[in-house]
């Protein structure tokens, strides 16, 4: 049982890049050993796209647009879905490099700037 409170939000992990390294190790760890890195970004990206559509199935789901089905998500389940798609496209990424937190980090200022300019502000 947990020490929460009902409503309350759980602390976000500690470092979120070491548990993208812990994930993509967990990965690394079972794919085959003759299997080079540019082999296993493949199912990862596909899986990726595998979480996409899951975001999308769950939209549908929660905004009721598949007559046949009718209401069959909430949007917390949208939330959960978005949430597998960002955490497997950052173990991709770790595929491509273990510099994931670097190359994360400065494309995201790269975005910053572009978006919202020099300033950073909106």
């Amino acid at each position: 049982m947990s020490d929460q409170h009902p409503g309350t939000v759980p602390a976000p992990p500690e470092d979120i890049w070491s548990t993208v390294d812990d994930l993509w190790a967990w990965l690394d760890g079972h794919r085959p050993l003759d299997e080079g890195r540019e082999a296993a970004v493949l199912p990862r990206v596909l899986k990726l796209s595998e979480e996409v559509g899951e975001v999308a199935q769950a939209v549908i789901g929660a905004t009721g647009r598949n007559p046949r089905k009718g209401t069959t998500h909430r949007w917390d389940d949208v939330e959960a879905e978005l949430c597998d798609v960002v955490i497997t496209a950052l173990v991709a990424l770790r595929t491509l490099t273990p510099r994931t937190r670097e190359v994360f980090t400065r494309h995201l200022e790269r975005v910053k700037q572009r978006s919202l300019g020099p300033g950073g502000e909106a």
